[in-house]
C-alpha cells in the first residue's frame, strides 16, 4: 500500500471540458454552496435525510475510488485501513470540508470536524442536513473498506459544541493495542497555514 502525496491532492484546471480535477486520478470536483444542502429539505420533503445519507456515501465511494483507482483494501489490516481513513479525510480537508482529524480507539473511531462547512449557519436549524452529509461520507468510507460499524453524531457544532464528533462503533474488529491514538491526530497541517 502506498501513501499518496501532496501532489495527489493538487487541484488542475482542464480548460477544455471546463472541469476542475484534484491530482491525476480523475476526481472531478463538484461546487456545492452549503446553503444548497442545507435548503434541500424543502425541495425533497420527508425522504430528505435518507437521500442526504446516500449523496454522502457516494461522494466518499466515489473519492475513495478515485484516489485508490480501484484497488480493493477490504482485505487490508486494521493498521492499513487506518492510513487510508487518514489519507482520505486529509483529501477531504484540502477540499474544503472542515479541519478533519481522527482518534482511533480499541473497538471505535472518533472522526472529528472542526470549522464544519455549516459554520456560517450556525443558526440556521435546517443546517443540521451538513451534519447528515458528513455522517454519510464518513459511513461511506468505512462501507468501501469493510469496516463494520454503527454510527452517531455525539458532538455537534450547530448545538454549541467547539467540533461536530462522529463516532463509529466497530461491530466485528477490534484495533491493536500498538493501532489507537492517545488523542486525536489531525489529518493535515494545511488549513493552519491559511
Amino acid at each position: 500500500m502506498s501513501r499518496k502525496s501532496k501532489k495527489d491532492d493538487q487541484i488542475f484546471i482542464d480548460e477544455k471540458k471546463g472541469q476542475l480535477y484534484v491530482g491525476d486520478k480523475d476526481l472531478r470536483l463538484l461546487m456545492l454552496r452549503p446553503i444548497d444542502i442545507i435548503e434541500f429539505t424543502d425541495f425533497a420533503g420527508t425522504n430528505s435525510n435518507d437521500i442526504i445519507m446516500w449523496v454522502g456515501k457516494n461522494i466518499a465511494k466515489y473519492i475513495y475510488e478515485k484516489l485508490f483507482l480501484g484497488q480493493d483494501f477490504k482485505e487490508e489490516s486494521l493498521y492499513g485501513k487506518k492510513m487510508i481513513i487518514k489519507d482520505v479525510l486529509e483529501t477531504l480537508e484540502h477540499l474544503g470540508y472542515g479541519r478533519l482529524s481522527s482518534m482511533f480507539k480499541k473497538d471505535s473511531i472518533d472522526i472529528i470536524v472542526e470549522d464544519p462547512i455549516s459554520a456560517e449557519e450556525k443558526d440556521n436549524i435546517m443546517a443540521k442536513n451538513i451534519c447528515i452529509l458528513y455522517e454519510g461520507i464518513f459511513s461511506g468510507l468505512l462501507e468501501s473498506l469493510a469496516i463494520d460499524a454503527t454510527s452517531e453524531e455525539t458532538k455537534c457544532y450547530l448545538l454549541g459544541d467547539e467540533a461536530c464528533v462522529f463516532t463509529y462503533e466497530l461491530l466485528t474488529d477490534e484495533f491493536e493495542e500498538k493501532d489507537i491514538d492517545e488523542a486525536g491526530s489531525r489529518v493535515s497541517g494545511f488549513l493552519d497555514t491559511l
